[in-house]
């Protein structure tokens, strides 16, 4: 039972109860409910965020030990160079040569197009020679290259790129290369070098066979015994791996911080956006629920 004082009162509200638009309450519950849906997304945002700051740190960070390895990592490799340069040796040509094309990526993500770049240079040469011979360094290439020339890989290897490359690391990947069935007269080395903080390309490196490297015109100046030949062949091979694993990870970290980067600028953007949006969203709120006080006020005073 109600007080007599009460009915009034409940008779008023009623009243502006039935004052009000039906379309202005189902407006305003759908309002709230893309405040929800905004506020949601703007804590989704603002998490991606901090995770890509957070990546950017640790890649900046590698970056500098990367770097250090990569330079270590030249000297190895530009020696045997200009011993194959001083050699004049030149990879062997003719019917029936067999090519191998070691293409050096690495099991992560999560750095823009730094694997498909190699890729695409991997295909575009498969396209010149399609019975090439693929050994693939990290899963990210493996996956790229294995839909569509899944027959050309002879061996891959797992595990690529969690730590900064070393010199034994190379090593154990010729030795498994050199154990290969096939007598490759040619050994192409696919890798990115790395230019500067924000560049690198997809280049060649040539690893020699015996048979080239015994028959350069000036190879004969490094009196080198024939039975250390393969030993000779197999250590520039691990000279080139290594040089190229040290500059493909220095440009993938590169690449990583730039990419997470642009992530948390674009995670910002988006942000302001959002936050924008739903205060204007709020605002509208507020203005709905003053508009139905001031009718309920006036339903009531015309009662």
């Amino acid at each position: 039972m109600l007080s007599r004082a009460a009915r009034p009162a409940l008779r008023a509200g009623a009243a502006a109860a039935a004052a009000r638009p039906a379309a202005l309450n189902a407006t305003n519950a759908a309002t709230y409910a893309t405040l929800r849906e905004i506020e949601g997304r703007l804590k989704s945002i603002r998490n991606i965020e901090k995770i890509t700051k957070t990546m950017k740190i640790v890649a900046s960070t590698k970056l500098t030990r990367a770097q250090k390895a990569m330079t270590e990592s030249r000297t190895y490799g530009q020696t045997s160079n200009t011993v194959f340069e001083n050699a004049e040796t030149k990879p062997l040509e003719g019917e029936g040569k067999k090519t191998l094309v070691v293409v050096c990526s690495s099991d992560k993500g999560l750095c823009g197009g730094i694997h498909s770049g190699m890729s695409r240079k991997t295909r575009r040469m498969l396209a010149e020679k399609p019975d090439l011979d693929l050994v693939i360094l990290g899963e990210k290439c493996k996956a790229q290259l294995g839909r569509s020339n899944g027959k050309n890989i002879v061996l891959s290897f797992a595990g690529i790129g969690k730590d900064v490359p070393t010199f034994a690391d190379a090593a154990a990947i010729a030795d498994q290369i050199t154990m290969l069935p096939t007598d490759y007269t040619s050994i192409q080395i696919i890798y990115n070098k790395f230019v500067n903080a924000t560049s690198y390309d997809p280049v060649t490196v040539e690893a020699f066979s015996e048979e080239a490297i015994a028959a350069s015109p000036n190879f004969a100046a490094f009196e080198i015994e024939d039975d250390t030949l393969s030993n000779l062949r197999e250590y520039a091979l691990s000279n080139a791996l290594f040089w190229a694993l040290a500059e493909g990870h220095a440009c993938e970290q590169s690449a990583r911080r730039n990419a997470m980067d642009n992530a948390s600028k674009n995670a910002g953007d988006m942000i302001n956006k959002y936050q924008i949006l739903f205060n204007r969203t709020r605002q509208a709120v507020i203005t709905g629920e003053l508009v139905e006080i001031i009718t309920g006020a006036a339903a009531s005073e015309e009662g």
